[in-house]
């Protein structure tokens, strides 16, 4: 910016001792360049507020984005919600409309659950932190003044409805099904509360629970991996390893994020020298095979990525495939892709570890 901004200042000055000192005399010649000073002043002045824009940016401070284009191409339904939006980005999608009035019925009784405290008083808490969530948020700018005027009213509904929806199929406060506000399959809730484009800033989330939660309680980040662990079907921890993991307020983005931490857990951070440093081309499970290479498949393990090599033996942990494992799968591929400060990428580095070894019916059919 300040090279720029220099190079425009020096060739004004330039022109304008040209003017004083008679070099340019009042002529045609002299409007002209006079007319592409004032048009690079201007030109200087747009750059300088772009650059400003770009300092004053919250790109840094974003937890939360948008799919890259080339990622939805491929399955964009992987990334839509198709029952409910929480957040900012399909706000406006009118098919989720239905939703609303459930997400009111969730405030109510989270409220009468609740009396120490009105509405006025959850909204003032939640405006203490609007500026800081909005700019969790990449850019939010592009979805109109009207998102940022209705911000607040949006944090109250989906943070409670998230919050409520988690208590409700964790902790059973409501086993009456009569009591249930939501009586669809619930797989399609906590679908649409993976995708990327429908996280909600976790420190919010957990600053509702906290207001509401009981002394014995667990904390909102255990209660969402106890509650996930039914949606997801690949090998999984027991709850007594949880409490060995660092999952917190402070270091935790959104829901998504809080699987993804409890999903990695266990493997082992990668050393410089077990990675390759030059591009290699990796056989097909077929290929393999002919090479005299066994697979075997392999359960009760608690780790999706503990895959070796050893004396011809490769073991692969064996998961369920369902209806909702390529939506969970793309959407922690995506947050890996588009989080700089996530590493390792371990479901990235599985899905090119599977995509090189699977490349027919015939490679599946070695593995299952």
């Amino acid at each position: 910016m300040k090279c720029i901004t220099f190079f425009f200042t020096k060739y004004i000055f330039d022109l304008d001792r040209k003017v004083k000192k008679g070099i340019l005399a009042s002529s045609p010649l002299q409007i002209e360049e006079g007319r592409k000073v004032d048009h690079l002043i201007d030109k200087n002045e747009r750059i300088d507020e772009m650059f400003e824009d770009l300092d004053n940016s919250s790109i840094k401070s974003c937890t939360i984005f948008k799919v890259n284009v080339w990622q939805r191409e491929s399955n964009s339904d992987a990334y839509t919600p198709k029952m409910v939006s929480i957040g900012p980005y399909h706000k406006k999608n009118t098919k989720l409309g239905p939703m609303k009035k459930n997400k009111l019925l969730y405030l109510r009784r989270f409220l009468q659950r609740n009396k120490r405290l009105d509405v006025k008083s959850y909204i003032n808490e939640l405006e203490k932190v609007k500026e800081e969530v909005l700019k969790c948020y990449k850019d939010i700018e592009k979805l109109g003044n009207d998102i940022s005027h209705e911000f607040s009213e949006m944090l109250l509904f989906d943070g409670y409805f998230v919050v409520e929806f988690i208590r409700e199929y964790c902790c059973g406060i409501y086993p009456k099904v009569e009591d249930k506000i939501i009586n669809i399959n619930h797989n399609y809730i906590f679908r649409d509360l993976m995708l990327l484009e429908n996280q909600f800033p976790f420190f919010v989330l957990d600053k509702l629970h906290d207001m509401t939660k009981q002394d014995d309680d667990l904390p909102l980040a255990t209660l969402v991996n106890k509650v996930f662990t039914f949606f997801v079907n690949w090998p999984k921890m027991t709850l007594e390893s949880f409490g060995k993991i660092e999952c917190n307020a402070e270091n935790v983005k959104h829901l998504l994020h809080v699987v993804h931490i409890f999903s990695s857990h266990g493997n082992p951070m990668k050393n410089s020298e077990d990675c390759l440093t030059s591009p290699t081309v990796m056989p097909n499970a077929t290929e393999l095979s002919e090479a005299g290479v066994s697979y075997a498949k392999v359960r009760n393990m608690t780790s999706l990525f503990d895959i070796k090599f050893e004396n011809g033996l490769m073991p692969i942990p064996y998961f369920l495939v369902v209806d909702g494992t390529e939506t969970l799968l793309r959407n922690f591929i995506a947050y890996e892709q588009q989080s700089p400060d996530v590493y390792p990428t371990y479901f990235s580095d599985y899905a090119t570890f599977m995509d090189h070894l699977i490349d027919s019916d015939k490679d599946v059919g070695l593995l299952c």
